[in-house]
């Protein structure tokens, strides 16, 4: 992200790079592609150790941020693991550990708190797209609930310890963070584009959960999971800028690299043109990214319609930025070779989880529309 970093920040944002660059390079993300978690649980422990699972998490519970906007110093992770398409459920671990963090029953969960903290545990986050009805219902049971229904795609579903679940109630919504072991649950991995990234299909027949198990109080349920998503789009929209960015840093190098009649391919206007738009593009995507980053740390009113913004946007313009990078290598660029195809699977997935461009653009216009009847 296009931030002013300061120096801790400048710092974390160098060691993470490092970090990854040694630890999980692209030939790394190549070899786990028949991975069945398609992460290292030992490399996931080593990158809790630096501080990505806590950014969410006030100190008081174990966690801790580098400069007081826990999102903003997320977000900077989300950004470098973009630039190496990296494996690991950093977004649907985050997203869980904030909402169990801040809920009023967080003693409930301290035990999982400490073990997504430490890296021991990681979490899936089931909840439906913008628009998209919630498929699973929770009804009352005893001294508890019982959840019915499926939740699909589930990003780390099949991986994760525990599941954060949005369910409907005779009362509109309540969420429940449910144990991967529990009863009745079936999950079914999902075949996807993205070769580190796994997603499942979560199948819950009469699961029982207890009163222990309810995230926050039924009345906030709605709020707690719409910042849910917009934590959710934030990470997803810094990771799809950092992609994009690194393919057209080496794209322009390659066109640099390469002569045609004596010529660097860079150096021909019709190029120059393109490259132009592309960068353009590029940090149109990292300020949209900035404003919804800021708008969801600060909670102001406008943060619903501004990561909606960076989804729509951010959603069409990194395919195309990609897919013209492909064009801009000639014949190595369609090769299965290239790297250049690691980068397209990450976005074209970006592209599709938590809503397509088209459902983002029209919950913006249902906030205008609605902000429009409010003022009449």
């Amino acid at each position: 992200m296009q931030l002013r970093l300061n120096e801790d920040q400048e710092l974390f944002r160098r060691t993470v790079r490092q970090f990854l660059e040694r630890e999980a390079p692209l030939t790394t993300v190549r070899q786990l592609t028949d991975d069945p978690a398609g992460f290292d649980r030992g490399w996931w422990r080593k990158g809790a150790e630096l501080g990505w699972t806590s950014m969410l998490v006030p100190e008081k519970h174990g966690g801790g941020n580098l400069s007081g906007e826990g999102l903003r110093d997320l977000a900077i992770v989300a950004e470098e693991m973009g630039r190496l398409v990296s494996p690991g459920p950093l977004l649907p671990t985050s997203v869980v550990l904030g909402a169990i963090a801040e809920a009023t029953t967080v003693e409930a969960h301290s035990e999982a708190i400490e073990r997504l903290l430490t890296g021991d545990a990681v979490a899936a986050w089931c909840a439906p797209a913008p628009g998209a009805a919630i498929a699973v219902t929770a009804r009352p049971d005893g001294d508890g609930y019982r959840l019915d229904g499926v939740a699909e795609p589930v990003e780390a579903g099949g991986e994760a310890d525990y599941l954060l679940v949005t369910a409907r109630t005779d009362g509109g919504l309540s969420q429940f963070l449910v144990p991967a072991g529990a009863g009745g649950l079936r999950r079914d991995r999902l075949d996807g584009l993205d070769l580190v990234r796994r997603f499942a299909r979560l199948t819950f027949d009469g699961v029982q959960v207890g009163q222990s198990d309810l995230v926050g109080s039924p009345d906030a349920a709605a709020e707690a999971a719409e910042h849910q998503l917009q934590t959710a789009l934030v990470l997803q929209a810094a990771e799809t800028a950092g992609a994009i960015e690194r393919v057209l840093d080496f794209t322009i190098g390659w066109a640099f690299d390469r002569y045609s009649f004596g010529r660097p391919l860079a150096s021909y206007q019709a190029l120059k043109h393109r490259f132009a738009d592309m960068k353009m593009w590029v940090e149109a995507c990292h300020a949209t990214t900035t404003a919804a980053a800021l708008a969801v740390q600060q909670r102001t009113p406008d943060a619903v319609e501004l990561v909606s913004v960076a989804k729509a946007y951010i959603g069409d313009r990194a395919t195309e930025i990609v897919q013209d990078c492909v064009q801009m290598h000639g014949g190595i660029g369609v090769t299965w070779e290239h790297d250049l195809h690691l980068y397209l699977r990450r976005v074209t997935t970006n592209r599709v989880i938590y809503g397509t461009p088209n459902d983002h653009r029209r919950r913006v216009a249902d906030l205008l529309e609605a902000a429009d009847g409010s003022a009449k």
